[in-house]
């Protein structure tokens, strides 16, 4: 049966939960807090939504370069391996809530999506506001009360349990609460942290808080002269203490004191932890990677040939950008206006080694506030993986970024985001009942069973 997009169900009858209907407080109003707040209302909770800035999905609307990268298309194996060793906890939210069904969702709220190049899906207008927009209508059909300006100073807990939560002067009581609030990443967008402290305080143990995909520093090296450069299909080696560990293939971009881009980010989070462990990291770029050695030498030596009267940083600018000749030429030590003909084999067996291996020292990251996603959080081991309920503190749910849950880009961690939303605003409003979850006529409602 296919899922309906009406919340008028709940304004006459409501889906049918077992005993009274709870009061639910979702704290946070990103992805993951907008997914539960509109879940828990359609399982018959009365839900609150409380948000610190003045409107909730202010880092939603800037996700994707303002594209919203709402999922990936990839299956479910290939889904969880971006994630590395915290994908494994996902897997029943990804069970209940995956691609397909996000999708739908969307669809039927009115929202078009276009698959990308990646398997990465996009609205359909390429503007991020355009999701947030569906999400609020979506919410005050539900009858979900947003409230913002709202910042939650602590939690309120009693004989193991969470009864509410303080608000400046204001305590709001509740039968459930999920905690959405985001990381630390993006300050600007209210993702402070918040939330690590509160669970902290509530008993939680946190992963050590640090910056994933975030741009990384290589000082004393040729990048700063190259900044503003863009590099596509670049193979990137990632070597900690002279190891080959990862690599990554795709686009770079030069910064002022860096590199940053796809390539970079995907391999930025092994990169925070080695430096972090005081390891030394080393980027080795291949600039050619579709030529192996063989094929590389006999284009050098077929240009050389063609063109052995004009210099050789003439020539080079036929197989490099403009701003990496003068980079080339001096970590091979060649000279700028030698007749490319009188290149000797020694000298193109550098160029050639050059080009395979353009060794960067990293030396550090940009900061957190800076980084797109937040790794670290709270410990998923003690979380429920089938509900998102907390093993310590009765009544007390997680979503989304604020978990110690962190994937590669390409629009994992959003689908995470939304999947446990998905599954904590459910669960929170099924209150003390055993999260079950059927197929069936009678329950079926956005976000299929």
């Amino acid at each position: 049966m296919r899922a309906s997009t009406s919340c008028s169900s709940i304004d006459l009858a409501g889906p049918t939960p077992a005993g009274p209907s709870s009061r639910v407080v979702v704290v946070g109003g990103g992805a993951a807090g907008l997914m539960a707040a509109g879940q828990a209302a359609l399982t018959g909770a009365r839900v609150v939504l409380l948000e610190k800035m003045a409107r909730p999905g202010r880092k939603l609307c800037i996700t994707g370069k303002g594209r919203c990268n709402l999922t990936n298309v990839a299956p479910l194996p290939e889904f969880l391996g971006h994630f590395g060793a915290t994908g494994p906890f996902l897997r029943q939210a990804f069970h209940r809530f995956f691609t397909p069904h996000l999708l739908d969702f969307f669809h039927e709220l009115g929202l078009k999506t276009v698959t990308e190049r990646g398997g990465r899906v996009f609205p359909a207008s390429g503007k991020a506001p355009e999701v947030l927009a569906v999400f609020e209508r979506w919410l005050a059909r539900c009858g979900v009360e947003v409230r913002p300006g709202m910042a939650v100073s602590r939690l309120v807990l009693a004989e193991g349990a969470v009864t509410g939560v303080v608000c400046g002067a204001e305590t709001i009581a509740c039968d459930a609460l999920v905690l959405a609030t985001g990381g630390a990443s993006y300050p600007l967008t209210g993702s402070t942290g918040d939330g690590y402290r509160l669970a902290e305080a509530a008993g939680h143990r946190l992963v050590a808080v640090r910056p994933a995909l975030v741009p990384l520093i290589a000082q004393g090296s040729p990048a700063a002269g190259m900044a503003g450069l863009q590099l596509r299909n670049i193979r990137a080696r990632l070597f900690i203490d002279g190891k080959k560990r990862e690599e990554a293939f795709g686009e770079l971009t030069f910064t002022e004191d860096g590199l940053s881009g796809p390539v970079i980010l995907t391999i930025s989070g092994r990169v925070v932890d080695a430096l972090r462990a005081g390891q030394t990291v080393q980027l080795l770029l291949d600039l050619k990677p579709a030529l192996d050695e063989k094929k590389l030498d006999a284009r050098l030596v077929r240009d050389f040939e063609q063109r052995r009267k004009e210099p050789l940083a003439a020539v080079l600018r036929g197989l490099l950008p403009r701003e990496m000749v003068a980079v080339a030429l001096e970590a091979t030590g060649l000279a700028a206006e030698a007749p490319a003909g009188a290149i000797r084999s020694e000298e193109r067996k550098r160029l050639r080694h050059w080009l395979k291996n353009f060794r960067l020292p990293v030396t550090g990251h940009r900061p957190l506030a800076e980084a797109i996603v937040t790794a670290g959080g709270v410990d998923t081991r003690e979380v429920d993986p089938r509900t998102m309920a907390s093993r310590l503190v009765r009544g007390l749910y997680f979503a989304g970024e604020v978990l110690d849950l962190q994937a590669d880009t390409g629009g994992y961690n959003l689908q995470a985001a939304f999947a446990t939303g998905w599954l904590a605003g459910r669960s929170a409003a099924q209150g003390k009942r055993r999260y079950e979850l059927t197929i069936s006529p009678d329950n079926a409602n956005i976000g299929r069973q």
